[in-house]
C-alpha cells in the first residue's frame, strides 16, 4: 500500500481525540475486541519534515503478554516512516455512521451526531526478520483465506520472493486511547429508535453498528 504524506512544521506529539468520560474505554481488551473485527489499519508516523500514513492489514498477536500486532508494509514505506526510530501512531476504526436527532425520543436534545468505535495505539515499532516477516505474511494470508469456500494459502517459496518486498513490523502498544461512542448516554427510548432506525431501509442503514450498539448499551 503506498504511504500518504503531508507536510508537517511540528511534530504530533498528543493525541487530539476528544475526551468524554462516557464514551473513553481504558479496557485493552476493548481494543482487542476492535483489531479481530477491523483487520485494516493506518499508521502514522510523525517523520524529520513529514507526517506519513500507511494503511495495512493488521494481526493482534494473541499470544503476547500485552497488546501487540503483527503487520508490513511495502518497501520503500519503511524508510519514509523511518521505522524503529521513534513512537508511530495505529488507528483501528470500528463500524461508524450518522444518527439523525430525528430518530431520539420526544424532548430529547436534537443534536445530529456521528456513532463510531475506534482506538489510538502508540508503540515503537520492532522490525522483524525475514523468517518472522515470511511468518507473518503467512498467517495473514490464512487469516483472510479461510473464509472462502476454497482457500488458496501462501505457498512458502512462493511467499518468500513476495516478503522481499515488504518489512514486518512488531508493534507493541505501550498506551492507548479507545472512545466506544455508540448512543449510551441516551435515554432508553432514543436508543431503541434510532436501533430501529439503523435496520430500516434507507440512507442510513447500518445493521453492523446497530448490533455493536445493542451489544453496548445491552438493549
Amino acid at each position: 500500500m503506498n504511504v500518504t504524506r503531508a507536510k508537517a512544521a511540528t511534530g504530533c506529539e498528543n493525541d487530539v481525540m476528544r475526551s468524554n468520560p462516557a464514551h473513553a474505554s481504558s479496557d485493552p481488551d476493548v481494543v482487542r475486541q476492535l483489531v479481530r473485527e477491523n483487520p485494516w489499519g493506518i499508521l502514522v508516523s510523525a517523520t524529520s519534515g513529514a507526517i506519513v500514513a500507511s494503511h495495512c492489514p493488521i494481526l493482534l498477536e494473541e499470544d503476547a503478554p500485552g497488546l501487540q500486532i503483527a503487520t508490513h508494509v511495502g518497501k520503500p514505506d519503511d524508510e519514509i516512516h523511518e521505522l524503529g526510530e521513534r513512537e508511530m501512531l495505529l488507528i483501528v476504526q470500528g463500524h461508524h455512521g450518522y444518527i439523525s436527532p430525528s430518530w431520539y425520543a420526544a424532548g430529547a436534545t436534537r443534536a445530529p451526531t456521528w456513532n463510531y468505535s475506534v482506538a489510538h495505539c502508540y508503540g515503537t515499532p520492532e522490525l522483524l526478520d525475514d523468517e518472522e516477516n515470511l511468518a507473518v505474511l503467512t498467517r495473514l494470508v490464512e487469516r483472510f483465506e479461510r473464509r472462502v469456500e476454497e482457500p488458496l494459502l501462501l505457498d512458502p517459496d512462493y511467499g518468500a520472493r513476495l516478503a522481499r518486498g515488504t518489512v514486518g513490523i512488531r508493534l507493541p502498544i505501550t498506551r492507548f486511547l479507545c472512545k466506544v461512542k455508540l448512543s449510551q448516554d441516551k435515554d432508553p427510548v432514543s436508543q431503541r429508535q434510532i436501533l430501529a432506525a439503523l435496520r430500516t431501509p434507507g440512507p442510513y442503514r447500518n445493521p453492523a453498528l446497530a448490533d455493536d450498539m445493542e451489544q453496548r448499551v445491552g438493549l
